[in-house]
């Protein structure tokens, strides 16, 4: 069925793919079913788009809430897919939100930073990916994006495996040890990248 995403998707593809030459590595390890939490470093406004036409399935994303009261760009946006979360407090109906997603084998698209990296190092991440990580069985994925976003020069896009959460799940590690070890693993990513 076409929708308003696989369009808006396919356009914008169209118009970022050759723009900033980008280069995706890594797809292989995107589970094809399933829940799936993408985990990705934040260097720029154009992130949630450039996920959104790299991976190989429809991603749900948390946006700020005061995207969703702008005439016309908040009802664009509840149409690709996004959802509103309040910043800097926790927003329980964002998150059971996002379990239901996970739990429906949907991928919801976070970027554990929180607010783009000036930069361009990968900081902290905040405890809501762990959060989503430790309460359901959705698998794990980071990714790396690699820029600066300059016309015409390459911007990469990696996909890791998934990461094994068996034993932070098992012996019920706090969110906030297992945003750290996902960060790791973007970090990770970013690092064998060069």
């Amino acid at each position: 069925m076409v929708t308003f995403y696989t369009i808006a998707r396919s356009v914008v593809k169209s118009v970022l793919m050759p723009l900033y030459r980008i280069e995706v590595r890594g797809i292989e390890h995107f589970p094809k079913e399933g829940g799936v939490l993408l985990c990705s470093n934040h260097i720029d406004n154009l992130d949630p788009p450039v996920v959104g036409i790299t991976a190989p399935r429809p991603i749900l994303f948390m946006a700020k809430e005061e995207l969703f009261k702008v005439p016309v760009f908040g009802k664009m946006l509840a149409n690709l897919n996004a959802f509103p979360v309040k910043r800097g407090a926790s927003d329980r109906e964002a998150l059971r939100k996002g379990l239901k997603f996970l739990k429906e084998g949907k991928v919801l698209g976070l970027f554990p930073e929180g607010t783009r990296s000036k930069t361009g190092e990968i900081g902290e991440g905040m405890a809501g990916a762990g959060f989503f990580a430790l309460r359901t069985d959705a698998q794990v994925v980071p990714c790396a994006i690699i820029g600066p976003y300059k016309m015409f020069r390459k911007v990469k896009v990696i996909y890791g495996p998934p990461i094994n959460m068996e034993e932070l799940r098992s012996r019920k590690a706090s969110a906030e040890e297992t945003t750290a070890v996902i960060m790791s693993h973007i970090r990770r990513l970013k690092e064998e990248a060069y």
